[in-house]
C-alpha cells in the first residue's frame, strides 16, 4: 500500500521537529512537508496534496482552524486532524465547524496520535475523550436552551453504525463487527447522512451528539 502523505504543521520548531521524528519512525506514513503558520499549511497543501493535514489551532498569519477550512474547501481528498494542546470549547467548536476530521491533544501516547493519522486518513472520526465529552456537554447544553425542531428518528442498527462511527471504527470493522456486510454499512449511513441533513461522517456524529442520539 501507498505510504500516508503527511504535511506538519505547527509554530513551535521544537515541538514540530518531535512530530517529524516521529512520524519518520513509524511504518506507512511519510512527511511531505512542514509549516509553520496555517498560510503555509495551505500552500504545501495545495502544491503536494497530502493524504492529511497534522494541524496546530493557534499559529501566526492563518490560525489553524481558518486554515483547515481553507483546506477542506480547496484541497478535495486531504484531511485534517487537529493535534493540539487546546481543548476549550471555542477551540474544538471551531476546528469540528471548519471541516477537521479528528480533534487529538499533544499530551496523548503516540500510539494514540499514530492511529488517529491512520483514521482520519482513511475517512475516519477521531476525537479524543476529553474533547468528546466537552462536545457533548456543550451542544446538550445549547439544545436544552433553546426550542429545537424535532429530532430525527434513527433506527437501532443505523444508530449502532453511528455509535462505531464515533468510537473510531473503519466501514470494515463495523461490518465485522455487526456482522453484515460493509455495503450495507454505507446503506445505513447514506440513511443517516440523509435523517440528519449532513454530508460527512465527523459531522454525522457531531450532529448526533447535539441532538443526544448518541
Amino acid at each position: 500500500m501507498n505510504p500516508i502523505r503527511v504535511v506538519v504543521a505547527d509554530d513551535h520548531p521544537i515541538v514540530r521537529a518531535g512530530i517529524v521524528g516521529l512520524l519518520e519512525t513509524a511504518v506507512g506514513i511519510e512527511v511531505v512537508g512542514e509549516a509553520a503558520n496555517g498560510a503555509e499549511a495551505i500552500e504545501l497543501a495545495r502544491s503536494r496534496h497530502p493524504d492529511l493535514v497534522l494541524m496546530d489551532l493557534r499559529m501566526p498569519v492563518v490560525d489553524g482552524a481558518a486554515a483547515t477550512a481553507e483546506i477542506v474547501a480547496a484541497v478535495p481528498g486531504t484531511r485534517v486532524l487537529v493535534l493540539t494542546t487546546y481543548e476549550t470549547d471555542e477551540h474544538i467548536l471551531a476546528a469540528i465547524e471548519a471541516g477537521a476530521g479528528g480533534y487529538l491533544l499533544k499530551a496523548a501516547p503516540q500510539e494514540e496520535i499514530l492511529a488517529g493519522i491512520r483514521a482520519v486518513a482513511g475517512g475516519e472520526t477521531v476525537l479524543a475523550p476529553s474533547i468528546a465529552a466537552k462536545l457533548v456537554s456543550r451542544v446538550r447544553s445549547e439544545a436544552a436552551a433553546t426550542s429545537a425542531p424535532p429530532v430525527p428518528s434513527l433506527s437501532p442498527r443505523e444508530l449502532e453504525v453511528l455509535r462505531l462511527v464515533g468510537a473510531g471504527r473503519s466501514n470494515p470493522e463495523i461490518a465485522a463487527e455487526l456482522y453484515i456486510g460493509e455495503a450495507t454499512v454505507k446503506t445505513h449511513l447514506l440513511h443517516v447522512f440523509e435523517k440528519l441533513e449532513v454530508n460527512d461522517r465527523t459531522r454525522a456524529v457531531t450532529r448526533a451528539m447535539e441532538l443526544g442520539l448518541i
